[in-house]
């Protein structure tokens, strides 16, 4: 599945996806590579051997800067629902990824570039980094989770903060505000999130996907009914090939292989 060219670049690296975009200079999104990144999550959520994906941006300042805003100076509002829709499928489609991912942040993540950091897992961000939800200044709002990830993240006041006020923060401060969970030096976040993405290895696929799942569902759902779920999806694991492999592992005192079933 390895893919050098197009708007999303792939290389797999063990059980490891990595995924950069490349639309210079700003690596922005557009139509087709939004549908080209749905297309590929999916691909790699049917691949039992990918355990984990990091997404990144080719080049040294930009992550993403989100949409091209020339797509928007007609006031097409056509072209505004397709993009809209395009949008969310695709960077829904990357928060419900079964694995684990990391969004190597390497520069600015604005708008819709912000928005796929979000989607993510987790967020590793480089010292330089810039990021911000811009898109009330210019008469928009953030479409594809900003919303809504962000308030979940963050917390309504800072939330309001870079929404409302457009207010940008910079990596130390994202650390500070827990919108990114870790910030390294320039040129590092990609092979630190390929560090982490790698760990993933060592858990059970299935129950990291359990676990994944019961995490994001506590964002909406009562205590109470999280806590029915969590037991629940705790007995259906001992339906897979992996909770058996992992137990015998431990009592034999080797690394487990898991198959994913």
């Amino acid at each position: 599945m390895t893919q050098t060219s197009g708007p999303i670049e792939v290389e797999i690296d063990g059980h490891v996806a990595v995924l950069t975009m490349n639309n210079p200079p700003a690596n922005t999104w557009t139509a087709d590579s939004l549908n080209q990144l749905k297309a590929l999550v999916k691909a790699l959520n049917e691949d039992k051997n990918i355990y984990a994906l990091v997404l990144t941006g080719k080049g040294e300042k930009f992550f993403s800067a989100g949409a091209d805003l020339k797509l928007f100076a007609e006031g097409d509002k056509a072209i505004a629902a397709d993009m809209a829709f395009c949008f969310g499928q695709a960077f829904e489609m990357l928060s419900e990824f079964r694995g684990v991912s990391i969004a190597a942040i390497n520069g600015y993540a604005m708008g819709g570039g912000l928005e796929v950091a979000l989607a993510c897992d987790i967020r590793i961000a480089e010292a330089h980094s810039v990021m911000a939800l811009p898109e009330a200044s210019v008469g928009l709002l953030p479409c594809a989770g900003g919303t809504q990830n962000l308030a979940w993240l963050v917390g309504e006041g800072w939330a309001k903060r870079m929404i409302l006020c457009g207010e940008r923060v910079s990596a130390s401060q994202a650390l500070d505000i827990r919108l990114v969970e870790e910030v390294v030096a320039t040129g590092q976040s990609l092979e630190t999130a390929k560090k982490l993405a790698a760990e993933v290895a060592h858990q059970s696929p299935s129950a990291v996907t359990a676990c994944k799942s019961l995490i994001q569902h506590a964002r909406f759902a009562p205590l109470h009914q999280g806590l029915i779920q969590e037991r629940e999806r705790f007995i259906r694991l001992f339906d897979t090939l992996d909770q058996r492999e992992g137990v015998r592992a431990f009592f034999e005192k080797r690394p487990p292989v898991w198959k994913n079933e």
